[in-house]
């Protein structure tokens, strides 16, 4: 049987925890784990606990911690992805896939051709949604550290304050990624559904940015984060 893993957003330590409620609700009630099942808790510092549960109710769990040990290293290139702001679902996989293949920090961007606009209240909820996106992926793929997950905020704020060694903006007429020298960290600039325009490209370059592109094929916005982090972890990270 699988090792149940969870994130939990408080600091760990050996010794007996109560669980938070949406935790103890979904291990309890929807797993429906009983005492003395195994599980491993991690929250995000990097360290991961082994334990096992000794008291299950209906809306409080506890757990025991018996073990602690180093989780899974990061990747040693850090990768910040500028992600164009996309409809549902599309977002969604590009978090969770940016998630999965390393990505160390991550901010939706609104462009010209975004077709989506939060504001107040509605971004709040999103924001809360996309961490969770985030944890679940963590969750799966054994990262021990979430990725840093930013407010969306215009591109031109994005490109004044984004800070890597490589600056990458992903444009069907460019050079291929394997053009470059190894980085120690880089900027990815990926476009929403209908691309970034001329003129979004020309002042990403403006800002440092270099135009490259990934192969021969138009790629979807939510497909490009994962071919760029896939050929970015297998040139210069952990691949």
């Amino acid at each position: 049987m699988r090792l149940s893993r969870f994130f939990i957003d408080a600091p760990l330590s050996l010794g007996q925890h109560e669980l938070p409620e949406a935790q103890a609700h979904y291990i309890g009630r929807v797993l429906r784990h009983a005492v003395g099942d195994a599980v491993q808790l991690f929250d995000g510092s990097g360290r991961e606990y082994l334990g096992e549960l000794i008291e299950v109710g209906k809306k409080n769990v506890r757990v025991e911690l018996r073990e602690a040990f180093d989780g899974q290293a990061e990747s040693p290139l850090r990768v910040h992805l500028g992600q164009g702001l996309s409809r549902g679902e599309r977002m969604d996989w590009a978090i969770q896939k940016a998630t999965e293949l390393g990505a160390s920090e991550i901010t939706p961007i609104v462009s010209e051709r975004c077709e989506v606009r939060l504001k107040d209240e509605r971004a709040d909820k999103r924001m809360a949604h996309w961490r969770q996106v985030a944890i679940s992926a963590c969750e799966q793929c054994g990262r021990s550290v979430l990725p840093v997950l930013n407010a969306p905020v215009t591109l031109a704020e994005w490109l004044e304050g984004c800070e890597a060694q490589l600056k990458l903006v992903l444009h069907p007429v460019a050079e291929p990624l394997t053009s470059h020298d190894k980085p120690s960290s880089l900027a990815f600039l990926i476009g929403p559904e209908g691309g970034l325009s001329d003129a979004e490209v020309e002042q990403a370059k403006g800002a440092g940015f270099h135009a490259a592109r990934l192969g021969p094929r138009v790629l979807r916005t939510e497909t490009a984060p994962v071919v760029a982090l896939s050929v970015a972890q297998q040139l210069w990270g952990d691949f």
